[in-house]
């Protein structure tokens, strides 16, 4: 799909797919606008056609035709911007995505908070003068590294979130292991839920939520006596890989919540390499890699190489 942006509006060529339909199909049907944005949008007149504000429910638009909506309009930020070094992976006009490091969290969990991942998205886009406040679309763990898509308006994070509860965003995670996993291919079909002896922690439980972790084993560490793993999650709870891979007898590296051996140099070995999902506005097919921090003891070039030569599969 054809878009442009112009000032604080998005262009968007009317493709042949959407001839004939109201302005209201589009907005309610085909992109989902939440309704509290729709209010917004009629109320304050930000969706225009070939220039001019129409009647929503009586004008049907054609192919070639120029729909404009205002996105991009200022936003006050929502946290403290706090300095820290950002590894942009990928960015364009709605959306950004970062390479996580270890050891913090994603998001603020308390009023105060300052030092999380937002925080400092938020100064990576006061220091490049984008006027938004960034919203983080899913989490990664506080000791879990990897990439992380956020959104840069209100109609990217409501698209981007009805893509991950419908499972079109797609992870592919990279872990170490203890002892060699067997099989060395297959499938963790396990419901999780809370531990009711532990604030934090989860479980296989037969009443928790459905959970489905795929998982191969790509290589075998005799210096590290663990299985170097490619996992791709059919959903998206919380601790789910460690929570599986303990369940089976294969906690994760460094991971001592879930069984693993603790080790000074780090808490666990686990890595977001790959993140994919269809772009809210172009639908372009956006895949993003996310190479291992240089400073990592665990993952190599070598192995997220060979895991690379893997994706396809």
């Amino acid at each position: 799909m054809k878009t442009k942006r112009q000032g604080e509006w998005l262009e968007v060529i009317v493709p042949q797919k959407w001839d004939g339909f109201t302005i209201e199909r589009i907005m309610k049907k085909e992109w989902l606008v939440p309704r509290k944005l729709l209010h917004k949008f009629r109320t304050e007149r930000s969706v225009t056609l070939n220039n001019e504000s129409k009647h929503w429910k009586q004008t049907t638009v054609k192919t070639g035709d120029a729909l404009r909506i205002r996105l991009f309009e200022p936003q006050d930020l929502e946290v403290t911007p706090t300095y820290m070094e950002i590894d942009v992976i990928y960015e364009d006009d709605h959306l950004l995505v970062v390479n996580k490091p270890v050891g913090i969290d994603t998001h603020p969990n308390q009023h105060e908070q300052a030092n999380t991942l937002v925080n400092g998205v938020a100064f990576y886009f006061q220091s490049h003068g984008i006027e938004a406040s960034p919203k983080y679309v899913h989490r990664l763990d506080r000791d879990t590294s990897g990439a992380i898509l956020f959104a840069k308006h209100d109609l990217a994070i409501a698209r981007l979130g009805q893509q991950l509860k419908e499972r079109k965003i797609k992870r592919t995670y990279i872990a170490w292991a203890h002892g060699k996993v067997k099989p060395a291919k297959g499938e963790i079909n396990q419901p999780i839920g809370k531990d009711r002896h532990h604030p934090v922690r989860r479980r296989v439980s037969k009443n928790g939520q459905d959970a489905m972790t795929h998982y191969e084993r790509i290589d075998y560490s005799p210096e590290f006596k663990a299985s170097l793993l490619k996992l791709d999650l059919s959903t998206g709870r919380t601790h789910q890989i460690r929570v599986h891979l303990s369940h089976m007898g294969y906690p994760l590296l460094g991971d001592e919540l879930y069984g693993g051996k603790s080790d000074p140099h780090y808490k666990q070995a686990l890595h977001a390499a790959r993140l994919t999902f269809t772009h809210p506005f172009t639908e372009e097919h956006i895949e993003c890699l996310a190479l291992p921090n240089e400073n990592s003891t665990l993952f190599k070039p070598y192995h997220f190489e060979r895991l690379s030569h893997s994706f396809g599969k």
